[in-house]
């Protein structure tokens, strides 16, 4: 009998991000009872949950101090780990870096540097959020039917009410999708709160709209089929053309994914998840989190 091999989707973590709002390096923050961040939880539910790789996206400014903190953990011996960087000029042939430009190039500019590095159906993260167990058994298990197809990419959507923070208000990319669940169009709201009347956002205008608890939204959880690092690639050069010479113009995930969409080449799937978000958006949320991660050990779940 011919033995058949599981392919096991990898993890794209994007790391490279400072936290402007939270101050510092927030992704090695011990968070957790021992000391935990929150990446550790993150690697720990895609272990469980059959990822067989992670790759970090960082910046070679702070790699030093990634590695040892990411080398003293105990998944390093359980899943295959890799590091990518992500440089204002890692830049296509024939493109340079605008004269006083300091600000990154965006989220997809960061998934473009790990494209020697993953071959197989992948996911990717912010080293800052906490997903949930749940979230990452749904990504992978719908990641593992794709091996071998192309354009069939696919996000966990949450439901809103499992994804605000307490102390301030926060933006979110509500979806829309059709009767077999694929992704037609991503409304982006912002000042998004609790309120007496139910949860709200708020318009630059000042006038609040109600949204409902269950909306599902986006947080960024996205999965694709390797032939997405081709594509984006490819998007990023007539970006560079179109917004190259800006300061602060970035090439955003939601871009490319909406781009491929309109443009009949590829699907997005909305999955969904029970799983509870959160993560420091603000200062005030750390006492919060680690509240939560407290919870979650002694219930057993870590």
């Amino acid at each position: 009998m011919l033995n058949t091999i599981r392919m096991k989707p990898t993890l794209l973590v994007l790391a490279a991000g400072m936290g402007s709002r939270y101050g510092g390096l927030k992704q090695l923050d011990g968070l957790g009872p021992n000391g935990e961040i929150i990446l550790d939880y993150s690697v720990e539910d895609a272990i469980r949950a059959g990822f067989g790789k992670v790759v970090f996206v960082i910046r070679h400014s702070f790699e030093n101090e990634f590695r040892a903190r990411i080398n003293a953990e105990h998944y390093g011996h359980r899943i295959e780990v890799h590091y990518a960087f992500q440089e204002l000029d890692c830049l296509p042939e024939g493109f340079t870096v605008p004269e006083g430009r300091e600000k990154p190039w965006g989220t997809n500019h960061a998934i473009l540097m790990a494209k020697d590095l993953i071959h197989e159906p992948f996911a990717i993260i912010n080293a800052d959020d906490f997903y949930g167990r749940d979230a990452f058994q749904v990504m992978a298990d719908h990641l593992r039917t794709l091996d071998g197809a192309t354009g069939r990419y696919c996000m966990v959507g949450y439901r809103l009410e499992n994804t605000l923070s307490e102390n301030g208000t926060v933006s979110r990319g509500v979806c829309q999708t059709d009767p077999q669940g694929l992704l037609i169009g991503m409304t982006e709201r912002t000042a998004i709160a609790r309120t007496p009347q139910g949860i709200a956002y708020t318009d630059p205008d000042g006038s609040s709209h109600p949204l409902p608890a269950d909306a599902t939204v986006s947080m960024n959880l996205f999965g694709f089929t390797p032939d997405y690092f081709a594509k984006s690639e490819a998007l990023f050069v007539q970006f560079l053309r179109d917004h190259g010479h800006e300061l602060k113009s970035e090439y955003y995930i939601p871009f490319a994914v909406n781009t491929f969409i309109a443009d009949g080449t590829a699907t997005m799937q909305v999955l969904h998840t029970t799983a509870q978000w959160f993560g420091v958006t603000y200062k005030e949320d750390r006492p919060m989190v680690v509240a939560r991660l407290r919870q979650l050990h002694e219930q057993g779940v870590y």
